[in-house]
């Protein structure tokens, strides 16, 4: 459970991440802000709660890993990266440009701090799965964080991963799905692209243990972690119910802020609502 010092402090950090985003992507002709700013909150849990993480060594053996199966939405975890401190926050205006270290997908060969390249969406899925598998052969006590999006549970081969990590009973995977409802071409909550219908469900009939939040609320995110961890013999799936481009009026909940530009009005505009709401914490 959360004090209000630590509440304060991942809220903020939250926050500060959004901003972060916006930023980054105002120095691009387009980028996935979107999806990025709807998982911020469980990223603030994670690296500043839950994650047994060293930004000084990032490839410290003992860690924990977190692979970011959506890795268009690289610049949600470059930032929160950024902020802890695995490289300076200077470097984050260099986002997709030549010879960057910040691509526009995340890259574990380019960038301090992420543990998988991904991109391709249900690959990381898999790619997760079997850390978590190796750290069981290795008699690791460490967690494997996994992030999915929801338009990318239309892939088969996270259903695999589904299957197949249930069937070696990896506890030590925790899984998100950021259900912002919206995909590039559309609703996920609807038959206008492929109705997802009850997720939870779909993966406690795949034998993993299931919990759906508020995933914008740093205390549920955080309490769903313990319990997952407290649960052993299978697998965890988190559901967290988000808003596509939380943070910013402009763009929330519209299947456009998949990937778009930022003008110079607009980043005005979303860095003062942001910071409204900054000031707002208490």
């Amino acid at each position: 459970m959360l004090n209000d010092t630590q509440r304060k402090e991942l809220k903020r950090f939250s926050k500060q991440t959004q901003m972060e985003i916006v930023k980054m992507i105002s120095h691009i002709p387009a980028g996935h802000i979107g999806g990025s700013l709807s998982i911020t909150d469980v990223l603030s849990v994670l690296y500043n709660k839950q994650m047994k993480i060293d930004p000084e060594n990032p490839k410290w053996e003992d860690r924990d890993w977190l692979v970011l199966s959506k890795g268009h939405c690289g610049p949600a975890l470059y930032a929160a990266l950024a902020l802890k401190g695995y490289f300076p926050v200077e470097q984050l205006a260099t986002l997709n440009a030549p010879g960057t270290n910040l691509p526009s997908h995340a890259d574990r060969n380019r960038t301090p701090g992420i543990d998988m390249t991904t991109g391709s969406l249900g690959q990381g899925a898999s790619t997760a799965a079997g850390v978590a598998a190796g750290m069981k052969m290795d008699e690791k006590e460490n967690y494997v964080y996994l992030i999915l999006g929801d338009g990318e549970l239309d892939e088969g081969q996270v259903w695999e991963m589904a299957l197949m990590a249930n069937t070696k009973k990896l506890d030590n995977l925790i899984a998100f799905v950021d259900y912002n409802k919206l995909q590039i071409d559309g609703r996920t909550d609807n038959d206008e692209v492929c109705d997802l219908g009850d997720i939870c469900g779909k993966f406690e009939a795949f034998g993993w243990y299931a919990q759906r939040v508020n995933g914008h609320d740093v205390d549920e995110i955080d309490t769903a972690i313990d319990k997952a961890k407290e649960h052993k013999g299978s697998p965890s799936v988190i559901v967290l119910d988000t808003v596509k481009g939380n943070g910013w009026s402009r763009i929330a909940n519209t299947a456009g802020s998949h990937s778009r530009g930022v003008s110079p009005e607009e980043l005005e505009e979303a860095l003062s609502e942001m910071q409204a709401a900054m000031d707002e914490i208490q």
